[in-house]
């Protein structure tokens, strides 16, 4: 059984999950139960949980909220039209969407006014990528991996740009891009990569982790695309990784074997969930504990705001 952990740095929340999970929080203090939020807040089952525990009510469509009511739209970001029916029915909205992703949303918009074909490289059916899609749907196509990169057909193949969602692995990402510039070589990218700060160094961090460590336990949930990403770097790494919600999932035979486990959450993920997993690692005799540091981070973004 391990008798070390290593703790990667940096981990867990990202500066726009914090904000979105705030605004949540602090509607339910000015409001009062029931805030509802469209869609799961930040994809995380033990916040998603906290909150509902808290008063908030998560539904799939805004049309699914009283007229009238107070709304949060979760960090994911939204298409246009979720803004229209909101307003359509009196909602109060709060618009949580990662100021990141509404960078991508600009670029969308942007390239859209250009005519340009947009080639959104993302995970079919996630929510940032519905969103994004919304900004310009008849000009955008999405693109998973690299097969559909080089097999793509589009009707102007010089009038194309490229967008990526925010959570996706670099280095996949960046097969991806080198692809479609092959085969595309006039593509506009976006003026500064679409990969969030937080998706980079959290990637970064985990080759370390995988890099020294027996075995990686990834602390996040399954419909977490940042999560999935995590454990997919390190298994690259030739380490053996496991996505869980927390430590009740761990199968103690994934330690037979392992000296040195190392530990990371993904950024919808809070930190007394790896506390939690500390204190389990502990109580079978891994205590001692060190973080492996790789960066520091200070963002922080302004506070949401009520768009009625």
């Amino acid at each position: 059984m391990p008798t070390k952990v290593l703790l990667a740095a940096p981990r867990g929340y990202c500066a726009g999950v914090e904000r979105a999970v705030e605004a949540v929080e602090r509607a339910l203090q000015t409001h009062g139960a029931p805030v509802y939020v469209r869609k799961q807040i930040v994809h995380n089952a033990h916040v998603v949980r906290d909150l509902e525990n808290k008063g908030a009510v998560f539904v799939d469509e805004e049309t699914e909220v009283p007229e009238g009511a107070v709304v949060v739209l979760s960090a994911h970001g939204v298409a246009p039209e979720v803004h229209q029916k909101a307003a359509a029915r009196r909602l109060t909205v709060l618009d949580a969407t990662c100021p990141l992703v509404t960078k991508v949303h600009l670029e969308a918009r942007r390239f859209a006014t250009k005519d340009r074909t947009i080639v959104l490289i993302g995970h079919a059916g996630h929510e940032e990528v519905v969103g994004t899609t919304g900004q310009a749907p008849d000009r955008t196509v999405l693109v998973q991996d690299v097969a559909e990169a080089r097999s793509l057909r589009v009707v102007d193949p010089d009038n194309l740009a490229y967008l990526t969602q925010t959570t996706l692995s670099v280095d996949e990402t960046n097969e991806i891009v080198e692809a479609l510039r092959d085969r595309f070589p006039s593509i506009e990218g976006p003026p500064r990569e679409d990969i969030c700060y937080a998706t980079q160094n959290r990637q970064d961090a985990v080759k370390e982790l995988a890099r020294r460590a027996d075995v990686v336990l990834v602390i996040g949930s399954d419909n977490s695309s940042n999560s999935k990403r995590l454990a997919e770097v390190a298994r690259e790494q030739g380490t053996p990784a496991h996505l869980v919600d927390d430590e009740t999932e761990v199968d103690p035979a994934w330690l037979d074997g392992a000296d040195v486990v190392g530990i990371t959450s993904g950024a919808s993920a809070p930190e007394w969930l790896v506390d939690r997993m500390l204190s389990w690692l502990a109580s079978r005799g891994a205590n001692e504990v060190e973080e492996l540091r790789l960066t520091e981070e200070h963002v922080r973004f302004s506070d949401v705001r009520v768009d009625r």
